[in-house]
């Protein structure tokens, strides 16, 4: 059985769509595999944007068959314009996983902040900082939305059960993503137990 897990991350956006994928091995090891911004031209109509992005969403998932897709949530905005392009763009990133039957999971910017540095305050830069850290990249991803992207999946492989969308989440799990999971829990069960010993 395939214990690794295959994470693609979407930082929607209807000018540019960040899309990151990462593989969760063994022992919570976290490794790099694509970044990219999917881009649509502010020259033609929101229609023809928005196919350009759905077109992009669905070359990257068939291109990397990922186990799950993690989705920023989008949050309202003072430019209702831009916070409706970026909800539309999330809802076809939901579309493109559900036809693959790809679990789907949101999470906030802050608990993807809290995820990656620790801080769920924490800035762009720091954001930045970390996703390179943690994939061992030797340069910060560019433009920021990659590395929101990137950051989106990491946080979904350290929460692995946390936001999935629909039904009972763990009947939405893959069995790479329950081997994950369980691993997960039985890592702060130790920590656990070792805090109760006074370790």
């Amino acid at each position: 059985m395939r214990t690794e897990l295959i994470i693609l991350g979407v930082d929607p956006g209807l000018t540019r769509c960040g899309v990151g994928v990462i593989e969760a091995g063994a022992y919570r090891r976290l490794s790099f595999i694509h970044v990219d911004v999917i881009r649509s031209s502010i020259d033609v109509s929101q229609d023809l944007r928005l196919l350009t992005i759905w077109e992009g969403l669905n070359a990257k998932m068939d291109e990397f068959v990922p186990d799950v897709v993690s989705i920023e949530q989008v949050f309202a905005q003072h430019n209702i314009n831009t916070v409706l392009g970026t909800a539309q763009v999330a809802g076809l990133a939901m579309v493109a996983a559900a036809q693959r039957s790809i679990p789907v999971a949101v999470h906030t910017p802050s608990q993807v902040k809290l995820a990656v540095t620790g801080n769920g305050k924490a800035d762009k830069l720091q954001v930045e900082r970390m996703v390179a850290r943690i994939l061992n990249l030797n340069k910060l991803p560019d433009p920021p939305d990659a590395a929101d992207a990137l950051a989106q999946a990491i946080t979904h492989a350290l929460h692995p059960a946390g936001e999935l969308q629909g039904g009972e989440r763990e009947q939405h799990l893959t069995p790479a993503q329950r081997q994950w999971a369980e691993a997960l829990k039985k890592q702060q069960q130790n920590k656990s137990r070792m805090h109760g010993r006074g370790m």
